[in-house]
């Protein structure tokens, strides 16, 4: 009888805790299905920084690459008022569990404090949105540009990008819904008088975009005319993910949504370039020390006290470490993740080794002023020569040939999606 007792306490407190372990789950923490479909969860979230971020930014936008988000179940798409009554309805039930849960400890709740907690939960909450996702925002081109051989073969160029990118999206994802959250249109800049939405690549010439996007939004009368402090920790370009759920999705169905891209391994070298081979106070000490300290034996008390003189291969020792020191950083991420493309329909899809021409073709598109053209001069370490193809052979030259595979392995859905060929023969 005893044994049987016993028994019987364990199965109970073992469903008990699953049932706790359950309810604690955070909606939020979600790894994202990048696939066509319609079904969107979005929250709220404030605007973040820039992609040359602070030390106390960079530590959240890495917590943010490194974590994911989470496959929802495959619900109907709800109705466009579904959302607010959803959102109403999880609110009242929070509200009525904060009571319950006060009036246990013996405290009475006052509105004021009731109606802070409900807008916490609120900003925290996940939004479901259903949307038309193949609603084609990409301006037409004018009646008197249809003659121009030039304008038209820049308008199927991009046909072809797109066309790749939904081939790529069909081929490798699995789900016909998809669910978008606050991270997934965190990178994105919005222009609202020019009705743009711009998905920001470090290494891409995202630097000029933003000031392009400051003139469209009449914060300043020429590019030449921004610093790179002003675009970089200004803070004057809104981001999509600091808008409420309606204004988000009023957006992704009826701006022209764009990025510019760039060869994988190019802007790889680029970013290490920039970060390791240059005084830098955030990422020598943040990701250098972290390095050195493990890929470096018999490194020097110098080197582990100030995390210079990262050499390339331990860089990519480090890239390619499933149990890496220090976490995933935007300047490296997949282009894949950083604007989820699988799961947000770019109109426009630029590339950086064409930029001056795409970059005016876009400009041309959305009726820029004509005296708007994207700017040529680089932005950081003006003297140095850019990363080029032979300079970025040259550092994967450093590499042994598993090394590269391993590389290239790593950024396949990015050469892949926007048609990039193997930068190496001996690839497969």
């Amino acid at each position: 009888m005893r044994l049987t007792c016993m028994f019987s306490f364990i199965l109970l407190f073992g469903a008990a805790g699953l049932v706790v372990f359950i309810h604690l789950q955070d909606p939020e923490e979600i790894v994202h299905q990048q696939t066509p479909g319609i079904k969107y969860n979005m929250g709220f979230q404030q605007p973040k920084q820039d992609c040359v971020p602070s030390e106390s930014q960079e530590g959240r936008l890495r917590r943010s690459t490194a974590e994911g988000a989470a496959e929802q179940s495959n619900s109907l798409p709800l109705p466009e008022d579904a959302p607010t009554k959803m959102h109403s309805t999880d609110t009242r039930h929070s509200s009525l569990l904060l009571v319950m849960k006060d009036h246990q400890k013996g405290e009475e709740i006052s509105p004021i404090r009731l109606h802070k907690r409900r807008r916490r939960f609120i900003k925290k909450s996940p939004i479901l949105i259903s949307m038309n996702s193949s609603v084609p925002n990409l301006p037409t081109l004018r009646s008197e540009d249809r003659d121009n051989s030039k304008w038209r073969s820049l308008y199927e160029t991009q046909r072809e990008r797109k066309q790749m990118m939904r081939e790529t999206c069909s081929k490798y994802k699995s789900n016909s819904r998809r669910i978008i959250t606050p991270y997934h249109v965190s990178r994105i800049f919005v222009a609202d008088k020019y009705r743009v939405l711009y998905c920001e690549v470090p290494k891409a010439g995202c630097s000029n975009w933003k000031r392009v996007l400051m003139v469209l939004n009449g914060l300043a009368a020429s590019t030449k005319d921004i610093q790179h402090n002003t675009v970089h920790y200004g803070n004057y370009l809104k981001r999509l993910d600091g808008f409420d759920h309606k204004g988000i999705y009023y957006r992704l169905n009826t701006y022209t949504k764009m990025l510019f891209v760039r060869e994988p391994f190019e802007k790889l070298v680029s970013a290490f370039r920039d970060k390791f081979e240059h005084p830098n106070n955030y990422y020598h000490p943040v990701f250098g020390k972290a390095i050195i300290s493990r890929y470096r034996p018999n490194a020097t008390k110098e080197a582990l006290r100030t995390g210079s003189g990262v050499t390339f291969r331990e860089f990519i020792q480090y890239l390619l470490d499933v149990h890496r020191p220090v976490g995933m950083d935007i300047h490296w991420d997949h282009i894949n993740r950083l604007c989820s493309p699988c799961l947000i329909d770019y109109d426009f899809v630029g590339k950086f080794e064409s930029m001056e021409e795409d970059a005016n073709f876009f400009l041309h598109l959305i009726g820029a002023p004509q005296n708007l053209t994207f700017p040529k001069f680089k932005d950081r370490h003006s003297t140095e020569e850019r990363t080029t193809t032979k300079i970025t052979q040259q550092y994967f030259a450093q590499l042994s040939p598993a090394q590269r595979q391993q590389s290239y392995d790593f950024y396949y859905m990015d050469y892949l999606m926007f048609n990039y060929s193997k930068p190496f023969e001996d690839l497969y």
